[in-house]
């Protein structure tokens, strides 16, 4: 038997990124604490080497390798290129935080980095074994830093919690993989597609489906398989709530069109109605129950939450438009997310976290600029013009209109998205109406301020002029 070796080519930035991370791991070992910097300056590096791999070797043709289980196109080149930046803003967002806290250490970064490549693989597979090996080398990653903060009572909680419902949902993910397996005989999913479009009788293969969706829900954190969300983000050191808040997502959303879009597309009746309900459940109680909440972090969970339902209402119309929609949400999202948790590491310092509402009462008095970044970021997120978010909430609505029989869904979702207006409105209120409780001068390093305002000055900047991003996101689909 012959072997034939694999085109490693497409596949470079993945390799890349596993060798710096594993020299990172090695060199960490020999910096002393006071030097720890030099792991932060590396592990930048080691992002910005594979942005530029990828950016320089850009592809619009689709390239398969290793037996046809990985796989490179225009689609997994755009959303890696965003995780790259997501990543690369939350090491920077964190430096001090980390430092402030004692949790200056190498294992953040290289968890982080490992975590990156978990992302990578899960966009880029084509094959299921792929997509789970990818989603458990970035959940494992994700444990382990949420748990870092070892005095933390509530970090080890989540962790643990985390632990145990994700070990679940990777069960229920796996179960239907095996279902899909016993149909099909195949775990390639353009060999899947083919061979579910020419079954009979779709009952078991149904079935399989809805244990993938359930796996695929809980990584999005789509209700009824939220309950980590509010309880990890709230727990989580603000540095490692950044990092699962953000890029994730953005993987999260590859796994979503790998499994029901390449794999599953024949079946887009039946996942479609689920998909409804998910949308609609996860707009509903994240909208309603974010207005009950007096901690920022915990706020920012349920709209996590209902946003995840607006970028599910893309996916469902089952059309190259709508996919595109979702794609151009979730990297819009992701920008959003990354800028408001960043407020809240701009604004604590040792020995006090920013993460109630009430702390930031009279921000305008304090900080004017801070208070300007913060409202871009909140009317963003509410989906308000001329911001990013409004254009991204547009053009799921604008796709769900289009898809036949579903106006009533975008008429559900106009009313949740007014309903979360009021808790981003709030905070607006509590920031220029209210007086001060917290009346400390704000100590934030440079390069902290400058990175938060470049990415509230992108918000406003993207949302003036969207068709960049959009015409990027519809491309990439299109291929």
């Amino acid at each position: 038997m012959n072997f034939e070796t694999p085109n490693i080519i497409p596949a470079i930035p993945e390799i890349t990124l596993l060798s710096l991370a594993c020299l990172i791991l090695v060199v960490d070992l020999f910096v002393k604490q006071e030097n720890r910097i030099i792991t932060y300056l590396l592990s930048q590096a080691s992002l910005l080497i594979v942005f530029l791999l990828t950016l320089f070797t850009f592809t619009t043709e689709t390239q398969f390798t290793f037996s046809n289980t990985f796989v490179r196109d225009s689609m997994s080149d755009v959303l890696k290129l965003g995780v790259y930046i997501s990543v690369f803003i939350v090491f920077l967002y964190a430096k001090d935080y980390l430092r402030q806290r004692d949790m200056f250490k190498g294992e953040f970064y290289v968890l982080g980095l490992f975590g990156v490549l978990g992302m990578m693989i899960l966009i880029s597979a084509h094959n299921l074994l792929t997509i789970y090996l990818g989603l458990e080398l970035l959940s494992l990653s994700m444990y382990a830093m949420v748990a870092m903060q070892r005095n933390s009572k509530a970090g080890s909680e989540a962790a643990m919690k985390y632990f145990v419902l994700g070990a679940i949902a990777s069960g229920m993910l796996l179960y239907g993989m095996s279902m899909i397996y016993g149909v099909t005989g195949s775990l390639d999913l353009a060999e899947i597609s083919q061979k579910v479009a020419e079954v009979s009788d779709q009952k078991l293969t149904i079935f399989g489906m809805v244990f993938l969706i359930v796996g695929i829900a809980f990584k999005l954190g789509a209700v009824p398989f939220h309950m980590w969300v509010p309880d990890v983000y709230h727990g989580a050191p603000t540095s490692v709530t950044l990092y699962i808040a953000s890029a994730p997502k953005i993987a999260a959303f590859a796994m979503l069109m790998r499994l029901l879009v390449d794999g599953l597309s024949s079946l887009q009746p039946h996942w479609q109605d689920i998909l409804i309900i998910l949308a609609i459940a996860s707009m509903g109680i994240g909208n309603i129950v974010a207005i009950a909440q007096g901690n920022l972090k915990r706020m920012l969970a349920y709209s996590a939450i209902s946003h995840v339902g607006f970028l599910l209402l893309g996916v469902l119309t089952g059309q190259q438009a709508g996919y595109a929609a979702s794609m151009f949400y979730v990297l819009s999202y992701v920008l959003m997310s990354l800028g408001s948790f960043g407020m809240i590491v701009l604004l604590s310092r040792k020995g006090f976290e920013a993460d109630n509402l009430a702390d930031y009462k009279g921000l305008n008095e304090r900080s004017p600029w801070a208070a300007f970044m913060m409202l871009i970021f909140m009317l963003s997120m509410a989906g308000v013009p001329p911001f990013l978010g409004f254009w991204a909430k547009f053009a799921v609505l604008k796709e769900v209109v289009a898809a036949d029989s579903l106006l009533w869904l975008a008429v559900v979702a106009v009313i949740f998205s007014i309903i979360g207006a009021f808790y981003y409105l709030r905070m607006i209120k509590l920031m220029y109406f209210d007086k001060p409780e917290d009346t400390q001068a704000i100590t934030a390093d440079l390069d902290l301020k400058v990175a938060l305002s470049t990415n509230s000055l992108m918000v406003l900047g993207l949302g003036l002029l969207p068709g960049g991003l959009m015409a990027l996101c519809i491309a990439a689909i299109a291929h």
